[in-house]
Order: C-alpha cells, then structure tokens, then sequence
C-alpha cells in the first residue's frame, strides 16, 4: 500500500522513511460535503422498532443490541493497548535517534467479499454498481484524514449458513475461507446478517493474535442503494471501518472524556453519556460538560443523513493505531 509520513523532528530521517510512498498531506479535518439538513423522524422510544424483519422492544434496545456489534474493550484492554502503542513509540525513537513517524494517511487496498445465499439482489448478491458507490462514500468520509480506499478485488460467495452468519463459529470459517492481503490490507464482508444487526469490525490492536478474523462485516442492504433505511448511504462500512482503524464509539465511557483516560481517547469530540439516533440537533447529554454531543460524528449512532465528520483527534488516533498495528504487518 502507498502511505504517507510525518515526521516528528525538523531534519528527515531518510533510512526511517524509505519503506513509505509519501504524498501531500491533506491538512484540513472535518466535515465532508453535508448529506443536507433534513432530520429524521425518529418513533417515540416506548415504541416497538422493527429492523431487517426483527424487532426490538425500542430503538434504545435497536441501539443496545443491533446498530454496532463491535466488540466493547474492558478499561484494562484499552489501556494494555495505549500501553503498546507507547512502548512501539519508544522503541521506535531508540531505533531511529530520536526520530517518530507515523503513517498519516495513504492508499489502503480492499478486498470486498460478497457472501449470498443466491444469485438476486434479495439474497445479498449486491452488484458492482453499489460496491462501487461505497467505495465513493469511503473515500469521501476519510478524505480530510488523507486516507483513501482502493478496491483491489471482489469474491462472490454462495453459502446459506455464511449469508446470514452474525458471528460465532461461521465468521470463523467465513474469514478462514475468504480472507487476503496483510495487517494493512481491509477485507468487506457483506451478507444477510440476522438479529437485526447492521455491522461490526475488529480493533488494529487484535490483528497479530488472529489475523483471518481481521476485517469489517456489513449488512448488505446498509450500502448506498439498500433498503436498510435510515442505514442506506453507506455509512454502517465508514462506521465500522472507523473501528479497523482504531477508533472507538464517541459515547464510549459515558460522560468521561480524555485523551489519555476514559472514553473515547480523543480529547476533541464533546462527551456523550448515550449513542444519539435519528439526527437530534442540539443534544447534550452531558449537561455539566460543555459541548454538544457529537451528533454529526461517524462514530455515533445517528441516521446516515446526519453523519459527516471525523475529528482532528481522531485522524491523529486513527494514524497512530495503524502505525503501531498494521504498517509492514
């Protein structure tokens, strides 16, 4: 893959640099064009919410149980992580004089798998076009953080247990079977998942203990085109890959928020006690911290409609976790 530099100290360090391609950095993070300023109209939450044929008691539960089932690290795995990503820093300035570098941004390779129960549109055999118009919607999320996606190669898969597999043993033997490329490399699956489920991806950090399990799953009808509506311009993949990348929910540890400790570890995205849904303008849910909550975030919960940015902070994690976990992995 093709990745660009930064570089920590005023003189170039040429021998640190030579396995990078580099290319001019975007500086400019945040928001990507806006999706428009409609609002979705979100049901009362004593009401029954219905999703890919299942239904929840509420949209909380929807939120609980369906929107993002990426696994939640304990405090004690996060902070053996931060601990990692400090001794790589270390080890790295020893080994170089005093010189850090971080890989801020380059050309990631996709391998996008299609996993179907058959040959129509309605067993999860999307076509090309919305694979494509993805592939659009990834790259412009994460263009302010001067990464982008390349789609190296698709698979088309007919297996009934792997088409609507949401975890467990058929993961395994799904990604087992399906899975290419290196640490730096991302690999789409996209099937029919059941229990209402939309999507769920693996931390950097789990790469080197299982590497076939590496990777991003979607449902397939959230891409752009689908039917999973409000989740159909694409956003559950930005979401999820978000996750590949090293980055955690903005409402992870309630309303505790700091860059070194608790919740999401970027001390730029306002503290949010609870996921959003729909597209909630002006919501703060932690009242004595100032900052609304980050409703326009990828890493929310809200409508596709009304996701759109990615942090400074973020894009600073983003480049650090992939440094530490996937380059030349």
């Amino acid at each position: 893959m093709k990745v660009k530099v930064l570089i920590s100290l005023a003189v170039i360090c040429a021998f640190s640099i030579a396995a990078f391609a580099l290319w001019n950095r975007v500086e400019t993070v945040g928001a990507q064009s806006s999706k428009g300023d409609e609002v979705a109209k979100v049901p009362a939450d004593d009401q029954p919410f219905e999703f890919n044929g299942h239904i929840f008691k509420n949209k909380t539960e929807f939120l609980q149980k369906g929107r993002c089932v990426t696994e939640e690290l304990s405090e004690f795995q996060i902070a053996d992580i931060e601990r990692e990503v400090s001794v790589f820093k270390e080890n790295q300035r020893a080994a170089t004089g005093g010189f850090e570098t971080n890989a801020t941004g380059g050309v990631i390779q996709v391998y996008w798998h299609v996993v179907n129960s058959g040959s129509s549109l309605a067993q999860g055999n999307i076509p090309d076009s919305q694979i494509t118009a993805q592939m659009n919607v990834l790259n412009a999320a994460y263009a302010s953080t001067g990464w982008s996606f390349n789609l190296a190669a698709t698979t088309r898969t007919t297996n009934a247990t792997w088409a609507t597999c949401s975890g467990g043993t058929c993961e395994t033997q799904m990604k087992n079977a399906l899975r290419q490329g290196t640490a730096d490399d991302l690999n789409i699956y996209s099937n029919n998942m059941g229990g209402g489920l939309l999507g769920w991806a693996t931390f950097p950090s789990s790469y080197s203990s299982n590497p076939k399990n590496d990777g991003v799953v979607i449902l397939y009808s959230s891409v752009p085109g689908g039917t999973a509506a409000p989740y159909n311009l694409g956003d559950t993949a930005t979401h999820e890959v978000g996750h590949w990348m090293g980055l955690y929910h903005t409402f992870q540890g309630g309303c505790a928020r700091n860059a070194t400790s608790g919740g999401d570890l970027v001390s730029d995205t306002p503290a949010e006690k609870s996921p959003a849904y729909g597209c909630p303008t002006g919501r703060n849910s932690c009242a004595n911290i100032a900052g609304n909550d980050p409703i326009t975030n990828f890493m929310d919960y809200t409508d596709d409609s009304c996701m759109f940015t990615f942090s400074s902070g973020q894009d600073t994690r983003m480049d650090s976790m992939f440094t530490t976990f996937r380059f030349g992995k």
